[in-house]
């Protein structure tokens, strides 16, 4: 990938979401692209697969996979590349999927694209043997893919992308939606199987630990920028970049003490870096984003909305709420700010106390 640049119109302006990336992927190198959510990951990812809207979307700069370039090419020629040389296993693999067609069905559709010659039975054969291989039973060959589990979803995607042995294979955020059990088993198995084909891996994740676990080299991205790379081990060690330092620190380790607010990256070594300013590394800081929640005393966060008791470590907006608490209209009622009807009457309660309150809760099942 040479000087790749990626810009989105829309409203009647153009918005630059990459900005020059420029790196080469060696043959059975797992390569990790790590940044927070917006750093432009994602769209390098659609970008070397020729996958974004050529109506709305400006790609430039090169992307070549075998020598074939990607940018600017013929529809049919990358067409021809996508799935064969260059497959990409995304982050939903429930909305990838076809939920008309079986899942061997839909590896066997994937064969058949590239191998013209083969007839049904044997695409049915090598798809048979791609879901046995990740781990799926032939009994379930011919489910459908709401029948299967998150981490299962993720296989036949797995499955799919592989069947073709590409050269390259780009894993989009694979494991995100997945839990950490599940998690270790699907990189696990991207690992036996790439040192199996030779098959050279792109990873997106913002999840550092990922990354250490399992990646080569790792790529630094922050707001369309490459901000810092180098080998895994070295970085995670010896990081040069505040944003790289930040992210780093906003991870768990095993020395963590549970119950420990963690650094983010805003309140962290990225401090350092002067809002709207230049990073050292030559991306653009921003400026800070408005009304962010800030550590108080142990045990609360302090927002603009009042403190929120933490009895373990989690995300906050500005408002007071929890992200992914999955109760955001009880964000300013659980923050301690008053709530308001639809009339900007102060609520019953508000004043006098939370709204709600649980207090040692216990969930069982039988």
């Amino acid at each position: 990938m040479r000087d790749l640049t990626v810009s989105f119109t829309g409203r009647g302006r153009s918005v630059t979401a990459v900005h020059g990336l420029s790196f080469d992927l060696a043959r059975g190198e797992v390569l990790g692209l790590v940044g927070e959510s917006g750093s432009g990951k994602s769209t390098v990812g659609l970008a070397a697969m020729g996958l974004h809207d050529a109506a709305r979307t400006t790609v430039g700069g090169s992307v070549t996979v075998g020598g074939a370039e990607v940018v600017g090419a013929p529809d049919s020629a990358v067409r021809a590349l996508r799935g064969a040389r260059i497959a990409m296993v995304f982050q939903d693999a429930l909305a990838a999927l076809s939920p008309f067609h079986s899942v061997l069905d839909q590896l066997a559709e994937a064969y058949r694209l590239h191998h013209r010659a083969a007839g049904r039975a044997e695409a049915r054969e090598r798809a048979r043997a791609m879901l046995d291989r990740v781990g799926i039973p032939a009994a379930r060959a011919r489910d459908y893919p709401h029948q299967f589990s998150g981490g299962m979803r993720q296989r036949v995607m797995i499955a799919i992308a592989l069947v073709n042995a590409p050269d390259v294979l780009i894993a989009d955020e694979p494991t995100t939606a997945l839990d950490a059990r599940v998690q270790r088993q699907v990189l696990s198995l991207l690992a036996e199987l790439r040192e199996e084909s030779g098959t050279a891996v792109l990873l997106i994740t913002h999840d550092v630990g990922v990354v250490a676990a399992t990646c080569d080299r790792m790529l630094v991205m922050r707001a369309g920028h490459l901000v810092e790379s180098g080998p895994t081990g070295k970085l995670l060690t010896q990081a040069e970049h505040p944003y790289t330092r930040a992210l780093i620190g906003a991870a768990p380790t095993r020395e963590t003490v549970p119950g420990t607010r963690l650094p983010t990256v805003e309140s962290a070594e990225a401090s350092a870096v002067d809002p709207g300013a230049a990073d050292p590394g030559g991306a653009p800081a921003g400026p800070a984003p408005a009304g962010r929640v800030r550590a108080g005393a142990p045990g609360t966060l302090v927002g603009t909305a009042g403190a929120v008791r933490a009895m373990a470590p989690f995300a906050a907006t500005a408002e007071g709420g929890a992200t992914g608490s999955g109760a955001p209209g009880l964000a300013g009622a659980v923050s301690g700010g008053a709530a308001r009807d639809s009339a900007g009457r102060e609520s019953a309660g508000a004043a006098g106390g939370p709204l709600a309150e649980v207090v040692d809760l216990h969930v069982s099942f039988g």
